[in-house]
């Protein structure tokens, strides 16, 4: 990763703070986008201090202009882009019959087509360098998850596009990776979105027992070394993804039952 010049979205916070100082350390310059430029800022400040090259990039990735400034703004600093994360998400949390229908289309604006949007910019860029395009998405891109149907969309799609986009370039030397971390220790859960669009602003979920961001972060960084295909992490992701392809039916059962343990889930 020495000298290579890195674009994580969601930067902020979480898996995507994680892997901008996880690049870092292993040599790469790291290019940081997200929404709240105030905390971005402050994850910029991390990495310099470690002596890193950084630049913070405003950036919401539902806007296609946003994500076409990105990847100029890499450029114009840089100079190229050998590698993109596209890790900027969100979730929601509500049975599909009660939930309005922008909830669903503010999770596909930002998980699905902010992947696609800057995968699209940056992508000339990356096959000039035979780079990497990474996609974090989650089981729930094998599985279906209840009170998670937008989420669930929005990471069978990406995971969709990403699939097509590799074997489009099977003969160019894009490397792509989809990986999938399980329920990994964020603030994704407190922001995710309820029924009415507003912020669950609580976790229903035990954030100590998940895997952490830094851990994801180290396996995202080995996987684009390795040129890895999937990574699916955690063991009980793992066995859900394998489970499902030959008993789908048991799958379903087991996971509506997991889902429906939550505190005040809408599940019942």
């Amino acid at each position: 990763m020495k000298n290579k010049i890195v674009i994580i979205t969601g930067a902020s916070s979480g898996i995507g703070e994680a892997c901008a100082l996880a690049f870092a350390a292993k040599g790469a310059k790291v290019v940081l986008a997200a929404r709240n430029i105030d905390k971005l800022n402050g994850v910029a400040e991390k990495i310099q201090n470690k002596g890193t090259e950084v630049l913070a990039v405003k950036c919401d990735v539902s806007i296609k202009d946003d994500c076409k400034k990105l990847v100029e703004e890499t450029i114009a600093k840089f100079g190229q882009v050998d590698v993109l994360i596209n890790n900027a998400g969100i979730s929601m949390r509500a049975i599909f019959n009660d939930m309005e229908l922008n909830v669903l289309e503010k999770v596909m604006d930002i998980n699905f087509y902010g992947t696609v949007y800057c995968t699209k910019y940056a992508l000339p860029h990356l096959l000039k360098r035979k780079g990497s395009v990474v996609g974090v998405s989650s089981i729930a891109g094998y599985v279906g998850l209840p009170a998670r149907t937008g989420y669930s969309a929005s990471k069978f799609a990406m995971q969709g596009f990403l699939d097509a986009l590799r074997t489009e370039n099977l003969k160019t030397g894009l490397h792509v990776m989809v990986a999938c971390p399980g329920f990994t220790a964020s603030n994704i859960r407190n922001t995710a979105l309820s029924s009415d669009g507003s912020a669950q602003g609580e976790t229903p979920r035990d954030e100590g027992k998940m895997m952490s961001a830094e851990q994801v972060a180290d396996y995202i960084v080995s996987g684009v070394e390795r040129k890895k295909r999937t990574l699916v992490l955690t063991s009980q992701g793992k066995l859900v993804v394998f489970l499902s392809k030959f008993f789908p039916k048991f799958v379903e059962k087991q996971v509506f039952n997991h889902m429906a343990q939550e505190p005040d889930s809408p599940i019942k």
